[in-house]
């Protein structure tokens, strides 16, 4: 389960500096990393099924 948690962190890292680099106010920022983090969540946990699903 770490994996999704890690992945949540890292996706909304990602999109706060992704909305930085392009210049965008706070609010930007908040909707990027939201979504960032949503997506990235998403992935960690389909990986962690895998993951598990294969052990």
């Amino acid at each position: 389960m770490p994996i999704v948690f890690i992945a949540l962190v890292l996706g909304a890292l990602l999109g706060v500096v992704r909305a930085r680099k392009r210049g965008g106010n706070g609010f930007d920022q908040a909707q990027y990393a939201a979504v960032h983090a949503i997506v990235f969540g998403l992935a960690g946990l389909f990986i962690t099924i895998f993951i598990l699903r294969a052990a």
